[in-house]
């Protein structure tokens, strides 16, 4: 006799025990530990097999897990991960990512997802608020901030084909800085418009280097739209977003501020006034998954008029009517180019409603306190020295007499002793190093044993 074709979709008491008991140990990692890169020979041969007709024990494959596969996954979530952007979300929106899974939540349509809808909604708005947006904004959760450019962007470029009368053969350009984002540069491929590259004033785009650009080309009247960001990834560096803005309004361009990494620093009233010119944003991205502590992957994208993305993003579809009715309707695939997608935002609301926004903010501004106090321990050690004054949580900077090979043997011996992960970057050229401050858990202790390897 034939096994049930349902047998994998049956309640399992002992297999529901095995993994509730697997991540509440992990959920207790006091720190969590840094862990190591994989080899792939190695893990290879531990994956050899495993799937196979019959299936394997649960335990013994959750312990492959836990043994060789999660070991090789360098952990975002300590506080010694200190490259790119890291990722701490709380204890609270962990929890409520494992609710959202195993009810097999999704937030695709009003029809079907009001409940998740409307808490991710009251988060945008929290959100949107923080920004000065008006009470019209909204917009959507997608997987990260490559993703709400991409879909912003695309708003962008059909309104002005719209208001231009041009099709898709018209030469359309969009103004970014030198600096920007590489998730921009590859949306500019994918949707056929031009960057028109104005260059940043002590590594900051500026209103006054905008206007000067715009004057001196000779066709201004191509470019439709100014990206400024809220953030660089490498340096933290918020561009001049009032003087842009001011740019942008004169010229009736679209003004998108990629927020992806910096834009939590609305919540921190020490560094607020930074970011005077965002509530003149037609498009707004933020990743949570960054410095608002909520899990991978989560990007909050709110536009000012989101009337304007439903009539680009809407999928028509005869199966699809369904979901355009009068009254509530919110559906989040109308914002963006997605259609299915996770409730992804409800981790970051159930966190949020438990601990507040106060929380929140203390947890921010201790990355900002981490990075001014670190930046002078820097200014004061003979053979390090600053590369630019932090005005968010990212310090770059040079240990003198190093080079290139120099800097990666380094990172690599720090992350076999496990004392920190810190891989080095660019800088105009050269190989430096930087520090990304996020995890609020980290401390001055954690950072004066990773400078000390450098004595």
């Amino acid at each position: 006799m034939s096994a049930a074709p349902n047998r994998m979709h049956r309640p399992d008491n002992e297999l529901v025990d095995l993994v509730f008991d697997y991540m509440r140990e992990r959920l207790q990692y006091d720190p969590v530990p840094l862990d190591h890169p994989g080899d792939g020979e190695h893990l290879r041969s531990h994956l050899a097999g495993l799937l196979n007709e019959h299936g394997n024990n649960a335990a013994d494959v959750l312990k492959l897990y836990d043994h060789e596969l999660s070991r090789a996954v360098i952990s975002a979530d300590s506080p010694r991960y200190l490259s790119f952007i890291p990722c701490a979300p709380t204890k609270a929106a962990l929890l409520f990512d494992m609710v959202v899974s195993c009810a097999s939540l999704q937030g695709i349509s009003w029809l079907e997802a009001a409940g998740a809808i409307a808490a991710e909604n009251q988060v945008l708005r929290l959100i949107a608020d923080r920004a000065g947006l008006p009470e019209t904004a909204g917009g959507t959760f997608v997987s990260g901030g490559s993703a709400g450019n991409l879909s912003a962007l695309v708003v962008a470029r059909d309104v002005a084909r719209r208001k231009l009368g041009v099709g898709p053969e018209a030469r359309l350009r969009i103004a970014v800085a030198d600096q920007v984002h590489s998730s921009v540069k590859n949306t500019f491929n994918i949707i056929g418009v031009e960057a028109f590259v104005v260059p940043t004033v002590d590594r900051r785009f500026t209103g006054e280097a905008l206007r000067a650009a715009l004057a001196a080309d000779p066709t201004p009247e191509t470019v439709i739209a100014v990206v400024g960001t809220a953030g660089t990834t490498n340096e933290g560096i918020v561009d001049d977003l009032q003087g842009l803005s001011e740019v942008t309004r004169e010229r009736g361009l679209w003004f998108h501020v990629d927020g992806a990494y910096g834009g939590a620093g609305l919540f921190a009233p020490s560094v607020r006034e930074r970011y005077n010119g965002v509530e003149h944003a037609d498009s707004f991205v933020v990743d949570p998954h960054k410095w608002l502590f909520a899990p991978f992957d989560c990007a909050a994208l709110i536009y000012r008029n989101p009337q304007l993305a439903r009539a680009v993003h809407t999928q028509d579809a005869s199966y699809l009517d369904v979901l355009h009715t009068e009254g509530d309707e919110w559906n989040p695939t109308d914002y963006a180019y997605h259609l299915t997608r996770r409730a992804r935002g409800l981790p970051l609301w159930f966190s949020l409603a438990v601990h507040g926004t106060q929380a929140y903010t203390d947890a921010i501004e201790e990355g900002l306190k981490l990075a001014q106090e670190t930046a002078q321990v820097i200014r004061d050690t003979e053979h390090l020295e600053l590369l630019h004054d932090p005005q968010l949580s990212a310090v770059c900077f040079r240990r003198k007499g190093w080079t290139n090979d120099d800097y990666y043997r380094w990172s690599q011996q720090l992350l076999a002793d496990q004392i920190g992960f810190v891989t080095p970057t660019g800088w105009d050229g050269e190989t430096v190093a930087r520090f990304a401050f996020l995890h609020p858990g980290t401390t001055m202790e954690m950072v004066q044993e990773i400078l000390d390897t450098m004595a």
